[in-house]
């Protein structure tokens, strides 16, 4: 069974840390690229992703659908469910983290990260209203 109450705390948690996100974003990069800013910018992007990995662990423990083997199963199992669509599933995938903040060289590519978080708080959005959306309807 979904503990709701612990899965409906996330979207709150959410909307917190992506409206200090959008309070501190800058508009160009070479603003971003201030390390104070930088740092802050990563980390308010971090933490909503793990919220939402949060959710997709709750979820898929609630429902049963089978122990994931990595991360990236949570995805899977969710949208096998019907939980969420496949092309969330993949936006949210690719915001990992490890995704997001560290590439192939092992470093941390500004410009992908100041793009996501100037760009891109709505894939968060999306993520969260699919979940509620299957949660009013299950």
């Amino acid at each position: 069974m979904v503990d709701r109450s612990r899965v409906l705390t996330k979207p709150d948690e959410l909307d917190g840390y992506l409206r200090e996100l959008r309070s501190i974003v800058p508009s160009r990069l070479e603003d971003y690229r201030a390390v104070e800013k930088k740092r802050a910018c990563e980390r308010l992007v971090q933490v909503p992703v793990e919220a939402i990995l949060d959710v997709c662990g709750l979820l898929v423990t609630g429902l049963r659908l089978g122990i994931p083997c990595e991360e990236d199963d949570l995805f899977g199992k969710l949208t096998e469910r019907g939980m969420v669509t496949s092309g969330t599933a993949n936006l949210v995938r690719r915001m990992k983290p490890r995704n997001l903040l560290v590439h192939e060289s092992g470093r941390i590519d500004d410009a992908i990260v100041f793009e996501t978080v100037s760009t891109r708080p709505g894939d968060f959005e999306t993520f969260k209203r699919e979940v509620l959306d299957f949660l009013r309807t299950s």
